[in-house]
């Protein structure tokens, strides 16, 4: 009874508190871990002992595998290089740096003091992530925290390993680089066994509870047998992750799919919430544990903090040179790849938190070790200092450093062009597999449908000028009030109690899916930020026509559409032809004019005409630039 207890209470103040932490627009982390250091110290709250078992085998698979299905396979090997050098060469590179440090420092041996550094040396992909997303940082920099983060804790974990063979004198370097060869190789072999095993699976179940319980298991599938023949569960958690959330779309059905995300989504804020709260929790007895140690209390203090501050001053010392020098030496890398602003360095070298990792490996130390006290209390102190100093200020270096994150107004404008570019296939497949027998309201009725679904996306890219609701507005409005009207019926019959429960469940469920639907689509409906004219990050290279228009050319009706005034018809949003200047409303108006000048003239490109919005559209080859 204790131990349930002892748990809700840990999920309803990590709730509660990750809460308050988004209310107020603060880390969450830093708060989650604060109120653990707060608890630790109230005389009612018990010991809670955060053992390395519980950590890598029970919280960290299931962290790395919800990263990982999320993480853009193609992004990931795009900045394959970047995130290689920081999780193998900035790892490795910090174990040794804050070994020398702490050996120099402390009565250890030099193993142990390398054992050291490489339980602070992995960034906490939690901490680092929701900071990042919640600032803002630009999409590039945000996936190759993500892909470090993936990666880091594999190559450290197996660095440790070494180090603690190491001081008890069992280990050679030729040992130690097949322990690397080992862990690496077999932990992607598993991997990508895992997956496509999984993915063999996954399409033929249909049932997206089934296929989620799939999914629970999948992160434990790979990191078991991984580690059981000594490779790294790591690396094979990720990579079966990667595959997985990759090929989801291929393998998996629609239903499954968003079963398996909100699940995951749950899960993840769950143990990320109690991670840090446990975190949190464990300082009280580690730090009367070191207290009690022959070492004297101010060398103990300053060594902790000399530790922290060689962690995170060997961070920038390696990516600044990790990101400038090999573009300086390799031609063909600088011409692939040109080299960043040197703030995207900068903001990732002060995204270095560490996280449960960290708390968890050093737990792996062997009780033999000379001052293992000592070591546990500095890991910790990286830790909290970390979290304290770079993640509460890591929004600050942000704004003053002028990073802009992804464009709201920019992205809905690329979904509007992917809409409608995948719009146009599907209404050809409907032109292909549709004949004479097929009725006319069908077509029609599917012609609407998707049509709807395309003008939704571009009506919202027009500037809020009036107070004229859109045709997808009133839509959306109307069938809100509809729906409303629906189940209340439903209600009404279900208390009547003349049908069966299941049949009326059916019907909810139907019911409950269109409105979930709307609200999604309402998930963008807030304004959307305009400091910059609204371009297209698509330049249309590979579109003739796009490449031979102009920019813009003289208007023959500027601010208006004359087809609408001759026909008594009000426009929602305007564009004009690049070829002859022309005039016309857009797709979601009644008059759709723009569509037909194109239908009579076949002028191939438009570009739009409100304010504040800079990009043009292909009819020929849809495409957006």
């Amino acid at each position: 009874m204790d131990i349930a207890v002892g748990l809700v209470i840990l999920v309803a103040a990590g709730a509660l508190l990750a809460a308050a932490a988004r209310q107020f627009r603060v880390s969450e982390p830093l708060v989650l871990t604060l109120a653990g250091v707060a608890g630790s110290y109230l005389p009612f709250v018990p010991d809670v002992a955060l053992t390395s078992d519980l950590v890598l085998l029970g919280l960290l698979p299931p962290l790395l595998y919800t990263t990982a299905i999320r993480t853009s396979l193609v992004d990931f090997k795009a900045n394959r290089r970047s995130i290689g050098l920081l999780s193998v060469g900035l790892v490795l590179f910090t174990a040794f740096g804050v070994g020398l440090v702490a050996w120099l420092l402390l009565p250890v041996p030099f193993a142990a003091a390398v054992a050291l550094g490489a339980v602070v040396a992995p960034p906490d992909a939690v901490a680092a992530t929701a900071i990042a997303r919640r600032v803002g940082m630009p999409r590039r920099v945000v996936t190759i925290l993500e892909g470090e983060s993936l990666f880091n804790d594999a190559t450290a974990l197996v660095t440790l390993r070494t180090a603690i063979a190491a001081s008890a004198g069992s280990v050679t370097v030729l040992h130690a680089a097949g322990d690397f060869l080992l862990a690496a190789g077999g932990g992607v072999a598993i991997g990508v066994g895992v997956a496509l095993v999984l993915g063999t699976l996954r399409r033929r179940i249909t049932d997206p509870v089934l296929d989620t319980t799939v999914s629970f298991l999948a992160p434990f599938l790979a990191f078991l047998p991984a580690e059981k023949i000594h490779a790294s569960g790591v690396i094979a958690v990720v990579v079966a992750g990667l595959i997985l959330g990759h090929r989801a779309p291929v393998w998996q059905s629609a239903a499954s799919r968003i079963a398996e995300r909100t699940n995951w989504r749950t899960v993840d804020f769950l143990l990320e919430n109690s991670v840090f709260l446990l975190i949190g929790l464990q300082v009280r007895v580690i730090v009367d544990n070191a207290w009690r140690s022959p070492l004297n209390h101010w060398h103990l203090i300053g060594s902790c903090l000399a530790i922290l501050a060689t962690a995170m001053l060997l961070r920038p010392l390696w990516v600044f040179p990790a990101v400038y020098l090999p573009r300086k030496l390799s031609r063909r890398v600088r011409e692939a790849d040109p080299a960043p602003p040197w703030r995207y360095p900068a903001v990732i070298s002060w995204a270095g938190m560490r996280g449960v990792v960290t708390l968890a490996a050093v737990f792996l130390l062997p009780a033999d070790i000379p001052y293992r006290d000592v070591l546990v209390l500095a890991a910790l102190v990286v830790v909290g200092g970390t979290l304290l100093l770079q993640g509460a200020t890591l929004p600050w270096v942000v704004h003053r450093l002028e990073l802009r994150g992804p464009s709201r107004a920019e992205d809905a404008l690329q979904e509007a062009g992917l809409m409608q570019q995948v719009t146009d296939a599907g209404l050809r497949a409907l032109e292909e597999h549709s004949d004479e027998d097929t009725p006319a309201e069908v077509i029609e009725g599917l012609r609407h449908r998707v049509g709807h679904q395309v003008n939704a996306a571009w009506e919202r890219l027009g500037p809020d000028e009036s107070d004229l609701l859109t045709p997808s507005e009133h839509y959306r409005r109307l069938r809100l009030v509809m729906l409303q009207a629906e189940r209340e019926e439903l209600l009404k019959v279900r208390d009547s109690g003349v049908l069966d429960h299941e049949v009326l469940q059916a019907v909810m469920r139907v019911l409950d899916l269109e409105e979930s639907l709307i609200d999604r689509f309402d998930e963008g409906e807030d304004e959307l930020p305009r400091d910059e004219p609204l371009r297209s990050q698509i330049n249309g290279n590979d579109c003739e026509h796009l490449e031979a228009a102009p920019l813009t050319v003289r208007p023959d009706t500027p601010g208006r559409c004359q087809e609408c005034e001759d026909e008594g018809l009000s426009w929602v949003h305007l564009r004009m032809c690049l070829t002859c200047g022309h005039v016309a409303c857009c797709d979601s108006s009644d008059g759709k004019h723009a569509d037909k000048h194109y239908s009579s003239t076949e002028h191939p490109v438009m570009r739009s005409v409100e304010s504040g919005e800079a990009w043009r559209w292909c009819y020929v080859d849809s495409r957006l630039g």
